[in-house]
C-alpha cells in the first residue's frame, strides 16, 4: 500500500514505534520540511519521519504545494478549502496508521506556517486523536469553525518569531488566547528578533517535546 500524498521518507524504518508527519508551508514541499526531520531523526531512531506534499500545486509557486488556495479568496472560501485539505491529511494518517500498525496516539503533527494551520484544525477535530501537534509560525484558520468542532485535546506546543511579517505575531496571541478560553493547554515560545522561519532553538524545543509526547 502506498500513501496518497507523494511522500518524503527521510528514515524508511520498519515496524516504527511512533510517527511524525511534517507539513510544509504555502509553496513549499516535503523535501524543504525535510530538513527538520534531519535534525530530529538521530535523536528518535524508532519514528518514522513522513513529509508528504500538499495536496494542491501551489497557485504562486508552481514548482510548490498548497494545502489550501490563500490568494484572494474570502474567510469563508479559506475555510471550505481547507476541510478539503483537513480531509486529505486525515486520510494521509489514517494510512500511516494501518501501514506501520501503530495507533494515532503514537503519531505526531508538526507544521509550519500554512502546514501548522492545517495541522492544528486536523488534530484538534480528530476523534482519534493523535499524540501531540507543534506549530511554528501558524495561527487557527477560522476560530468559529474549530470552536464548534473540537473533539480532542492532544498536547500542543506553538512557537513563533516576534518580528515575521508573513504570518504576524498577532495571529499567535490570538491563538493562544483561543486556546486559554477554551481550557485547553497549550507550551508557547517566542522568538526574539525571529522572522518567519523555524530558529535551532525552535528545533532544539521540538524535539524535546516529541520525546515527552510519543
Amino acid at each position: 500500500m502506498k500513501y496518497s500524498l507523494n511522500t518524503k521518507i527521510v528514515n524508511p524504518i520498519e515496524s516504527p514505534e511512533s510517527a511524525v508527519v511534517l507539513c510544509h508551508g504555502y509553496g513549499g514541499d516535503g523535501k524543504d520540511i525535510s530538513i527538520v526531520a534531519n535534525y530530529w531523526k538521530n535523536f528518535l531512531p524508532k519514528t518514522l519521519f513522513l513529509c508528504p506534499d500538499a495536496p494542491e500545486i501551489c497557485k504562486v509557486n508552481s514548482s510548490g504545494f498548497q494545502w489550501f488556495d490563500l490568494m484572494d479568496q474570502t474567510p469563508e472560501e479559506i475555510l471550505s478549502k481547507s476541510l478539503i485539505a483537513e480531509n486529505k491529511l486525515n486520510n494521509f494518517i489514517a494510512e500511516v496508521i494501518q501501514i506501520n500498525n501503530i495507533s494515532a496516539k503514537k503519531i505526531a503533527l508538526v507544521g509550519f506556517s500554512q502546514g501548522c494551520m492545517i495541522s492544528l484544525q486536523t488534530a484538534l477535530k480528530r476523534k482519534d486523536s493523535v499524540g501531540c501537534v507543534i506549530g511554528y509560525s501558524g495561527k487557527i484558520i477560522n476560530q468559529e469553525h474549530l470552536d464548534k468542532n473540537i473533539v480532542s485535546n492532544p498536547e500542543i506546543y506553538l512557537m513563533h518569531g516576534d518580528i515575521d511579517q508573513v504570518v504576524p505575531i498577532d495571529n499567535f496571541l490570538a491563538s493562544k488566547e483561543f486556546f486559554i478560553n477554551k481550557n485547553i493547554k497549550i507550551n508557547t515560545k517566542i522568538f526574539q528578533n525571529c522572522e518567519h522561519r523555524i530558529p535551532t532553538e525552535g528545533l532544539s524545543i521540538g524535539l524535546e517535546f516529541l520525546k515527552n509526547n510519543l
